[in-house]
């Protein structure tokens, strides 16, 4: 038996056995149930199968238009899929770690990193360019092949207990929290983020622990005291039998999944209307919306249907059928499509094979204004889904007035090249400090606006959240922050128009009463945050939430602000539990 001091922030005791998962460099490590890994191989085999048709499909393309210099360049790709030192290792590492086939393409590709970097030919070091793109094209296609880590971790037999480097909020949100009993996690602090989060989610936690993540083992009977602050692994029988027992006495409330998969309108518990959208990526992900009962699709990524093609080579009807399916498929919901949001690297082959442009560069509308011929395409393409069903059209990372005169302007030339009067809703992402400082500017032009919460942070607060050196700045409670989604939501409100929020602050349960409590009322998230955000919507008082953004809009630092939350969630919670007793 061992024993494990961490910080508790949330009170309570949990039994049960350990799931371990780490997070390193935007990829998800997570253990598998040993009756998974034949499922997962498969899953890796299918994408790299679905990888290189895409590569040829490029090849092809390039070598009939290009020339056979270009084209060439992706026969080394080709190559790569069925490398024994990436593609076999990978596989290798599902079956004898037991781990999650993202991660194992990562591991793979950081070893074959290593490889590259002790060989003195310049050339070949060059090549970890080609290695990272096919990494990267394989964990995407894998990505839309069920292997989120919220859909795995929904097979492990219960009870059970989450050991994590850190715990996300849009992740917690997509688990399940009948089976997994509490968590702990090497980062953190009493005024963490996690802290408000396990709080919220009402289950013992313990952070601060360093380095649990790699000391435990999946599958090690555990003990989580979130009053303590203790982590006792593989505790002996009497610690065990005095733990359950102190378990028992603890009543928790979970979240429970809608009933039916109907769409429901829900409100607050003082009648506040509050809606709930999703946000989705491909037709694949519809049977989701289903389920979890949202009242309308929030934001559509249209660029995922191009999967990994360029953009010059998806034709008009291409994307019409695409846009019809997921329109007829929601309707009478509404749907909201966002134009593509690329930067010039994704828009031509030429370009594919070019040198890497920042996200901060051409991007979004930028590029659809400076390739009309292709935003023009696109706008066709939705005018005419438009008559199966309710759809709005969203410009991304807009900037500037003139932008979104310019874009509609083209709208208006797409529809009248139909012989048509679009009179489709137009809308704007507010995801740069320009647009959110400029919403009282932007709010005439437009008919709604989508705040999306991590690129408007990132830029905000100017730090890459995928940077580990500066990721710690990635604070969604700055003072900063909040000041620009309340400036927001009042430009909105002047003008009429509604407003909504997309990104993991509206996935995130802790933060959902605040944002509130700060006049938003409508969110999109991911399809598996949907239920717990209904169950935090009803437990809501909005009168409470609104004096509770007065109080941390006057407070100076995002650590003032997180313990001053956390603080009120504690408060909240204490009286709900004495009134369930009374």
């Amino acid at each position: 038996m061992e024993r494990l001091n961490g910080i508790g922030v949330s009170p309570g005791v949990a039994v049960g056995r350990a799931i371990v998962l780490t997070q390193r460099s935007d990829v998800v490590r997570f253990p598998i149930p040993p009756e998974r890994v034949a499922r997962e191989v498969a899953a890796l085999e299918a994408a790299r199968d679905r990888s290189r048709e895409q590569l040829q499909d490029i090849r092809t393309r390039i070598a009939s238009a290009r020339g056979h210099e270009l084209a060439s360049l992706f026969d080394a790709q080709i190559l790569i899929l069925d490398d024994p030192l990436f593609f076999d290792r990978a596989a290798d590492l599902v079956r004898t770690e037991r781990v999650n086939a993202a991660w194992a393409v990562h591991r793979a590709y950081e070893e074959l990193c290593e490889v590259f970097a002790t060989v003195e030919d310049a050339y070949l070091r060059e090549r970890e360019s080609d290695v990272a793109d096919v990494a990267g094209r394989v964990r995407l296609n894998l990505r839309h092949q069920g292997t989120d880590p919220g859909d795995l971790l929904r097979d492990v037999d219960g009870p059970c207990l989450l050991v994590a480097d850190e715990l996300t909020a849009s992740l917690a949100a997509q688990l399940d929290w009948n089976r997994i009993q509490g968590f702990a996690t090497d980062a953190g602090s009493r005024t963490y983020h996690t802290a408000i989060l396990a709080r919220s989610l009402k289950v013992p936690a313990v952070v601060g622990l360093h380095d649990a993540s790699t000391r435990i083992t999946a599958g090690t009977p555990l003990v989580i005291d979130g009053t303590t602050g203790e982590l006792i692994v593989d505790p002996t029988p009497d610690a065990l039998a005095g733990a359950q027992e102190r378990a028992t006495r603890r009543p928790r409330v979970r979240p429970a999944p809608l009933a039916g998969g109907a769409p429901a309108t829900v409100a607050t518990a003082d009648g506040v209307p509050i809606r709930l959208e999703v946000n989705i990526e491909l037709l694949e992900d519809l049977p989701a919306i289903a389920a979890c009962g949202a009242e309308g699709v929030g934001l559509y990524r249209s660029e995922f249907m191009l999967g990994g093609l360029p953009l010059e080579e998806i034709a008009e009807d291409r994307q019409f059928e695409v846009y019809r399916a997921l329109v007829t498929h929601m309707a009478p919901r509404p749907v909201t499509i966002r134009t593509f949001d690329l930067d010039e690297r994704q828009v031509s082959a030429r370009g594919a094979t070019g040198r890497r442009s920042s996200r901060r560069g051409l991007r979004g509308v930028r590029l659809g204004l400076a390739r009309p011929d292709l935003l023009r395409t696109q706008l066709r393409a939705l005018v005419r889904a438009a008559a199966f069903g309710p759809l709005r059209v969203m410009f991304p990372f807009v900037t500037a007035v003139e932008e979104v005169r310019q874009a509609r302007a083209l709208m208006r030339e797409a529809a009248a090249s139909l012989g048509v009067d679009a009179g489709i809703p137009v809308g704007i992402m507010i995801e740069v400090p320009a647009a959110a400082v400029a919403a009282d500017l932007l709010a005439p032009e437009v008919d709604f606006f989508t705040i999306g919460t991590n690129d408007l942070i990132q830029y905000t607060l100017a730090v890459d959240r995928t940077d580990d050196r500066v990721s710690e700045y990635y604070e969604p409670l700055h003072p900063a922050m909040l000041r620009l989604l309340r400036l927001v939501r009042r430009a909105a409100a002047r003008q009429g128009i509604p407003v909504s929020v997309c990104g993991e602050m509206a996935s995130d349960p802790a933060l959902l009463g605040l944002l509130v409590g700060l006049g938003l009322t409508s969110f999109s998230m991911t399809p598996a945050a949907l239920p717990m955000a209904r169950e935090v919507v009803l437990d809501l008082h909005a009168g409470d939430a609104r004096r509770l953004a007065r109080e941390v809009l006057r407070l100076s630092t995002a650590a003032d602000v997180e313990h001053h939350l956390f603080d009120a969630l504690a408060a909240a919670g204490s009286r709900r539990d004495g009134e369930r007793r009374r």
